[in-house]
Formats: C-alpha cells, structure tokens, sequence
C-alpha cells in the first residue's frame, strides 16, 4: 500500500468550495481507494470561520461548540478541555493556525458530509469501492506532540475484530479489535503537516485489509462512557460545573 499526499492552492477562509479544490487538485481516483481530508477546509467550505478582530471571545467560542467543557485553569497550558463529537479534544476543535485571522471551528454533520463526499467522489470518478474520512490533530496523554485522528468517515468499516480469534500459543482473544480508520489517519495527518505544506489532502492506495461498506457504521467506532476503560478519568467531566447548561 502506499500514501499519496496531494498538495493543493491556499484554500482561504473564510469561506472557499472544496469541490472545485478536490476537481482541480486529486489525481484519477482508483478502486479502493481511501481519500483523508483535513476537517479545517471542509470547515472553511462550510462558513465555519469567525473573524478574530468582531470582538468574540475564544473561551466563549469554546464553551459554545464544546458538547462538554473543563476549564483551561486545571492545567499549566491554561487550554480547556472538552469533549465534542465523541472526541476528547483540547478547545472544542478550534483552530488559529492557517485560518488568516479567523477562528475556525469543527465542521457540521461530519459523517454526513463525508459520505456527501465520498458519493461525489464515487460518481464522479465511476468507482465501487472508495472511502473518505475526514481528519484532524490530535494529542495523547502523557505524549507530547500530535498525532491525526478520524472525526468522521463513511465507506469504510472501522474496526478489524480479533476477538475470538487464537493468538500464536491458541489462547483466544477475548478483546482485542484494532482500530483501523484512525490509524491510517495518523499517516495521512502526518503526511499533511501542521504548517505551511498545503497538503490538506492524503489517497491511501493498495490497502486491501480495508473493509469498504456503504453504510453509515461510524457508530461501530464508538464505546458508551460506561464501558470505556478511561471511564474514571473521564468522570472530571460529571462535575456540575463542567457541563454546559
């Protein structure tokens, strides 16, 4: 398999349209191909900028987008933490850099634009097989630096379940499934950079562990709180002060 970084022209907040970038910027598009988009040009397609300079506050900003909100004041970087779209991230997604003077906010309806996309794409190119997920930077406890993660997908399975399965000595595995969409998104976001590369775009070619689906599976990503292992972390969150009322 390989990875295809595909560099494009400035996509410019605060509004510009993706589907003129993908005609003029993607190369002839094959079965099984897996296209990464950047979540910050599908959010400048969709209008999601503010203007720094209108006099909007960006904890506001935060606290307004956030699904649930820890203040930056219980940490030394001073970043809030939240949780939004099923994701622990800092600040609710929102983004200063690239953004020429605007904030750029998480895309709408995730999933639902990436399987938009991922429709286009098939039909335009005439294809069976294609997915698209839509990425974006993300950090890691006790890590420094970041890695890329999915924030939404359509055409493709996410997982590869082991469970079941007889490791090397016949001992059946009880719980292992491996998350395959966000591993190949920490590829792709890597290939992308984090500054000035103009590489928004990432085709995966020649993955055939990849299990293309055309339903909407995202879901299948997902671990109910309570059964998440981080659980007893996450539960800073259940403090009254933390949600948003």
């Amino acid at each position: 398999m390989k990875f295809i970084p595909v560099h494009t022209r400035v996509f410019s907040p605060p509004q510009d349209d993706i589907y003129k970038l993908l005609t003029e910027s993607l190369p002839l598009l094959q079965e099984g191909d897996v296209v990464f988009i950047t979540s910050k040009i599908v959010s400048i397609h969709q209008g999601r900028c503010v203007k720094k300079d209108t006099g909007v506050n960006k904890e506001d900003l935060v606290k307004q987008e956030a699904e649930q909100y820890l203040s930056g004041s219980n940490n030394s970087a001073g970043v809030p933490l939240t949780i939004k779209g099923h994701t622990l991230i800092p600040a609710a997604g929102i983004d200063e850099s690239n953004a020429n003077g605007y904030y750029i906010l998480w895309p709408e309806k995730i999933n639902e634009t990436a399987e938009e996309f991922c429709r286009w794409l098939k039909a335009k190119y005439s294809l069976e097989k294609l997915a698209v997920v839509i990425t974006d930077s993300h950090t890691i406890p006790l890590r420094w630096g970041v890695v890329g993660i999915s924030i939404g997908f359509y055409g493709l399975r996410p997982l590869k379940d082991y469970r079941g399965i007889p490791d090397i000595f016949g001992r059946q595995l009880k719980m292992t499934q491996v998350n395959v969409v966000d591993a190949l998104s920490t590829m792709a976001t890597l290939l992308m950079g984090e500054g000035a590369e103009q590489t928004p775009l990432v085709i995966l070619r020649g993955a055939d562990f990849v299990e293309f689906s055309d339903k909407a599976v995202y879901n299948e990503l997902i671990i109910p709180p309570g059964m998440d292992l981080y659980a007893p972390l996450l539960k800073v969150f259940d403090k009254k002060d933390s949600f948003l009322n």
